[in-house]
């Protein structure tokens, strides 16, 4: 499958699958480097939804932020990240995937310079929303971009080096936020997390034209406004309310936004019904079949379970094991190890073993949360760190069984003409996943916690932490089983013709 990799002009509509044609002037040919400039601003986006929770005692230092303005620091992120991505696919396939992909990398560049600069905590709050909502533009285009670019072996190594390229942003999250604001790089502190994208965006943004080619939908249409708003308000709804509720201890305005979050989500599937032969937002042509629909399901129970256990360990590191930012992200290291090692080695797994693979991901990541949780009791606040190592690595394998893998089945048998869509959905379901989560994991937490805790009290309220995850993984696995139809034959490597 070939694209045109030259920038199509206004008002063009050129399908994604068109005859192979020399590149553009100063373009070139699709090959790894789409790969390598789509996965920077993977790793930066997903990194700044992590890095942030190390720099929150720093900023409220700096800034005198209160502790509802050092929430909405991290939520405000999230929110608009999760809100928008719907709408960032589909205006991806309407408008130009590298067009919107590099829209977005120039926003979150220079909402990242903002947030350095912010001078109070109302402006971090109002420039962290700003990031979010580029990041919103710019990720969903990098899955349907993978999509129309590559094909067969080639499209599978990318969706597991993409991957690998979330669960270590998410990892390496911890260990570069301790270590930049540990450094205190003249006199940065907190700042410096912000400053780091500057060059990357700017590298990014520079080869993006050159290393991408351009790609749309074959359809034309219009972006479906009322859509775009109806989705956004529902998704900020529900997650607004599901974290702050937690962080808040539930006050009324909470349940209030949660419950209109039902008829919000009832009146968007209604609107997009009606438009579905009028440019929709979300076309249900992807729900057709069974592997779309169950995997979405399959994807928001794993991330249910991957996202948030990050938050909940880096709670029972620092707090309970009195551990620094900066010692802590050391322990996280180990679980990227884990999912590295295993992320290379999926995609020949993934070739012999088709769908057992992702079958078994999230059960043995559910086996390294239950040794995780019976260790963390086991060395109490007295005994080494060390030993919770090996449980940490068996989770990253786990982890790295499953995330390219399952995000690979599940746009497999998409059309190229909805790929930013599709992955724009799969976007928001990944992300929301992680803010939902976090809100069940404190739900669960903080109540074994206690009003008045003490050290010896975390390793207790990290293991009735991990149960939900623990759950959330089973089930993901089991959804896994129901994605494709018993009578379609499960991938598997095909064995080279004799000579």
């Amino acid at each position: 499958m070939s694209t045109d990799t030259g920038a199509p002009a206004a008002g063009t509509q050129e399908a994604v699958t068109l005859p192979a044609a020399a590149p553009a002037k100063g373009a070139a040919a699709p090959g790894w480097g789409a790969l390598a400039i789509v996965m920077v601003g993977t790793f930066i986006t997903v990194l700044d939804y992590f890095i942030i929770n190390v720099a929150v005692p720093a900023i409220q230092l700096d800034l005198t932020a209160s502790s509802a303005q050092s929430q909405l620091v991290i939520i405000g992120y999230g929110v608009a990240f999760t809100a928008g991505m719907i709408t960032g696919g589909r205006l991806g396939d309407l408008y130009g995937r590298r067009r919107m992909f590099s829209l977005g990398m120039l926003g979150f560049t220079i909402a990242s310079a903002l947030c350095a600069l912010a001078q109070s905590p109302d402006a971090l709050v109002a420039f962290r929303v700003l990031q979010g909502a580029a990041a919103a533009l710019m990720v969903p285009q990098v899955l349907g971009i993978l999509g129309v670019v590559y094909t067969g072996a080639a499209r599978a190594r990318a969706f597991v080096v993409y991957g690998l390229v979330i669960g270590l942003a998410g990892v390496f999250g911890q260990v570069i936020g301790g270590a930049l604001i540990s450094a205190d790089v003249a006199g940065l502190t907190w700042r410096a997390i912000f400053l780091i994208n500057l060059p990357v965006g700017v590298i990014a943004l520079v080869l993006t034209p050159r290393l991408i080619p351009e790609s749309r939908a074959a359809k034309g249409g219009r972006l479906d406004l009322v859509g775009a708003v109806l989705s956004a308000a529902a998704l900020a709804a529900i997650v607004l309310s599901l974290v702050e509720g937690q962080e808040r201890d539930w006050p009324l305005w909470t349940w209030l936004l949660l419950v209109a979050a039902v008829p919000l989500s009832a009146a968007f599937v209604l609107h997009q019904r009606a438009r579905q032969h009028n440019s929709p937002l979300v076309d249900f042509a992807l729900f057709k079949g069974r592997t779309f629909p169950v995997g979405l399901i399959a994807m928001l129970l794993y991330f249910l379970a991957m996202g948030s256990f990050f938050f909940l360990l880096a709670l029972y590191l620092q707090q309970g094991r009195g551990l620094s930012p900066a010692e802590s992200g050391l322990v996280f290291l180990t679980l990227g190890a884990g999912y590295l090692g295993s992320s290379m080695l999926s995609t020949k797994l993934a070739a012999r073993l088709g769908d057992t693979l992702i079958t078994a991901g999230p059960l043995t990541l559910a086996v390294g949360y239950v040794l995780t949780g019976l260790t963390a009791s086991w060395i109490g606040t007295d005994k080494s760190i060390a030993w919770i190592i090996a449980p940490l690595i068996l989770s990253g394998i786990g982890m790295g069984m499953t995330t390219g893998p399952l995000t690979g089945a599940l746009l497999a048998g998409t059309d190229p003409e909805h790929a930013a869509a599709a992955s724009g959905t799969a976007n928001t379901v990944q992300e929301g996943g992680v803010a939902v989560g976090v809100a069940v994991v404190g739900a669960v937490f903080f109540p074994a916690l206690g009003d008045a805790p003490v050290p010896g009290d975390y390793p207790h309220a990290f293991d009735v932490g991990l149960i939900p995850l623990v759950a959330f993984c089973l089930a993901s696995s089991v959804m896994v089983r129901f994605m494709r139809p018993r009578a379609e034959p499960r991938p598997r490597a095909k064995k080279p013709a004799p000579h």
